[in-house]
Order: structure tokens, then sequence, then C-alpha cells
């Protein structure tokens, strides 16, 4: 995430004075990461198991 805003930062204007990576786009793509890696934690661990999980016999 914080390599995105830096790029953001980074890139600057162009020749033409236009943004070609503006804030508020580094800003989306740094919720977008966020949301992925939410729900990657939440796949990762839906599949585990714990040890008070399991009933003794």
């Amino acid at each position: 995430m914080i390599a995105v805003l830096i790029a953001s930062l980074a890139v600057g204007d162009g020749s033409d004075g236009v943004d070609r990576f503006p804030a508020d786009q580094a800003w989306l793509y740094v919720t977008l990461l966020t949301i992925g890696y939410l729900i990657s934690r939440g796949l990762a661990k839906s599949g585990t198991r714990d040890s008070s999980d399991t009933t003794h016999r």
C-alpha cells in the first residue's frame, strides 16, 4: 500500500501539466488492496482448524 502512495507522489505531472497518477486514484487502489487482503485472510482462516475445535472422546 505504501508503494502505491509513493508511486502516486513520485509520478507527478506530465509534460502537459496533467497528473498521471492522481491521489484519488491511488487511494482507490489502496482501498482495493485492503479489501483483497481482508478477503484473502478470511479465506485462509476459514480453512484452519483450532485445537479447541476437536472433541475428545
